[in-house]
């Protein structure tokens, strides 16, 4: 129960992290496009990781076999998924793309119940029901209507994806370091993306990186935004299993109000701190839930791995 605890603590710090995001990209994304962004938070992010292994002496060793599950959840979630997300929410509207993304936990249920093994207990279903309406309440729901449809379609793709890649993440062994696994998942995704990268980025966007308040901007989200809260999220995921761990997820639309209520001059009322105590209550009820003493795993290889709670890295 106590890694269960540590793990819930990793996956608020993660969402919260992620939430706050909102706030420090606002205005390096005023010369700075998403793609590019992108681009550069893994560079950084990279930098940060290698660093942080070599001083811990981590081992980087990794076996044929579990390389390509790695690199499976590289594109699928730092590819796919944030390219998805960018997308849709341009094509759409912030709020709709909250709310779309809001249904990952749902959907990390589903997929934990078919490649981990794990059940749908009545608690999950209750904590992930009231989190979604307190997300609801957040983020409103005036503008659905006036959203394109194909931006939906492409904010359906990035939840589930990044559902799919948060439970992929457990599938890969606990001898592996979670920063190490995180690592060559995001330089995967930084190979991908760098062609197109360096096709868009321009010599404005480069002399903008010159300023201190752009560099620091992109400093934070390459090292705490990315390599710290991908790091915490797939340790945390580790600790918990995936069904509850999702519900986390929620802090993220949560914190990104707050924040931009705090430090942007975004108006906020009394509907929000009601969204606010659903999402708290949900997420209480999964932490709460014992749990689950095993669970087998059917790898691509068709090899079975036992979990427990006393399992971890």
């Amino acid at each position: 129960m106590k890694k269960k605890h540590i793990g819930s603590i990793y996956l608020t710090l993660a969402a919260t992290i992620w939430g706050g995001t909102y706030v420090a990209s606002k205005a390096v994304l005023a010369v700075i496009p998403p793609l590019e962004l992108v681009w550069l938070r893994y560079l950084v992010a990279l930098v940060a990781l290698v660093v942080l292994g070599l001083i811990t002496r981590q081992s980087w060793h990794v076996r044929r076999r579990d390389l390509p599950l790695i690199l499976t959840i590289g594109v699928i979630g730092y590819v796919i998924s944030i390219w998805a997300q960018f997308v849709g929410t341009q094509l759409s509207s912030a709020q709709m793309g909250a709310m779309i993304t809001s249904a990952t936990p749902a959907f990390m249920v589903v997929f934990a119940y078919f490649l981990l093994g794990e059940q749908f207990t009545l608690t999950k279903g209750i904590s992930t029901c009231l989190a979604t309406l307190g997300v609801l309440l957040i983020v409103g729901v005036g503008e659905i209507g006036k959203s394109f449809r194909l931006g939906g379609m492409i904010l359906g793709i990035a939840a589930l994806t990044w559902a799919l890649m948060s439970v992929l993440v457990k599938l890969v062994p606990e001898s592996y370091s979670k920063l190490v696994v995180t690592t060559y998942a995001i330089l995967m995704a930084a190979v991908i993306i760098t062609p197109f990268a360096l096709l868009q980025i321009d010599q404005a966007q480069l002399q903008a990186l010159l300023r201190p308040a752009v560099c620091l901007e992109v400093l934070y989200i390459g090292t705490l935004s990315t390599a710290g809260a991908f790091f915490l999220w797939n340790k945390g995921l580790e600790l918990i299993d995936a069904g509850s761990g999702g519900l986390f997820f929620f802090f993220q639309p949560l914190t990104g109000t707050l924040l931009g209520w705090l430090f942007l001059g975004e108006r906020v009322g009394i509907i929000f701190w009601a969204g606010v105590a659903l999402i708290c209550l949900g997420v209480l009820l999964a932490a709460k839930e014992p749990p689950e003493g095993f669970a087998r795993v059917a790898l691509p290889a068709g090899e079975p791995i036992k979990t427990s709670e006393g399992d971890g890295g």
